[in-house]
């Protein structure tokens, strides 16, 4: 199975195709990673160049996995109607993931979450993006890389308070969050393809129809709805 895999929601613009075999690890056959910053630019060029490299019609497509956050409005907004535009004219399903899943899975080195799990110890993973505002992204998972809390947004110094609760032995994701929090953080920063297909392998292979992709903004917009018409004249 070729899947498409998509993510806006960090400041990095990850895009791969991956061959999912009907038993056995997902595979990478090229990658394009780009400054988050320019998301609905670089997108859709960057899935034209994934299909040159790696040889393959963007037609061959049999599903898109897309990252549903959680991340700032507009990057979700750019990586989530591109996924669903390319599944509509590709005829091929549209999966929504949690970022933070991919991202988990990826430090942990393991194909699916509940997979043999490779890292020594008992402690914890956790994983953590920018919510601006001066406030994180985080998410804690076993060292299976399945998820036992969040995903949830707040300031960093609340969050380096919970983690003994937490029982974390080990941090990803922006690494400018190492001195906030008080502990090294390490990568990946941003999901990878194999992450995002990974975290929907089962129900990829499985043909079970997905969800509506519902992204994961976890508050609300700063724009908000006038109450009342501004007077234009004295």
């Amino acid at each position: 199975m070729l899947v498409l895999a998509l993510d806006t929601a960090t400041t990095v613009v990850t895009a791969g195709l991956v061959e999912l075999p009907a038993d056995g690890p997902a595979t990478a056959l090229a990658v394009r990673a780009h400054d988050g910053r320019k998301h609905g630019e670089l997108l859709v060029p960057a899935v034209r160049a994934l299909c040159a490299e790696a040889g393959r019609a963007l037609q061959e497509v049999d599903a898109v996995v897309v990252g549903a956050g959680p991340g700032p409005f507009t990057g979700l907004r750019v990586g989530i109607a591109s996924a669903l535009a390319l599944g509509h004219a590709l005829d091929a399903p549209v999966h929504g993931v949690c970022s933070h899943d991919a991202i988990a899975l990826a430090a942990a080195g393991i194909a699916e979450p509940g997979a043999a799990d490779p890292r020594t110890g008992p402690d914890n993973l956790l994983v953590v993006t920018d919510a601006r505002r001066r406030e994180v992204y985080w998410a804690a998972y076993d060292p299976a890389a399945r998820r036992l809390s969040g995903p949830a947004v707040e300031p960093p110094a609340a969050l380096a308070a919970r983690l003994p609760e937490l029982a974390v032995g080990t941090v990803v994701g922006d690494p400018g969050f190492a001195g906030p929090l008080g502990v090294p953080v390490g990568g990946p920063a941003a999901p990878t393809p194999g992450g995002l297909v990974g975290v929907a392998a089962a129900a990829l292979r499985a043909g079970r129809p997905p969800a509506p992709v519902e992204p994961l903004y976890l508050r609300r917009p700063d724009a908000v709805e006038p109450t009342g018409r501004k007077r234009v004249t004295a």
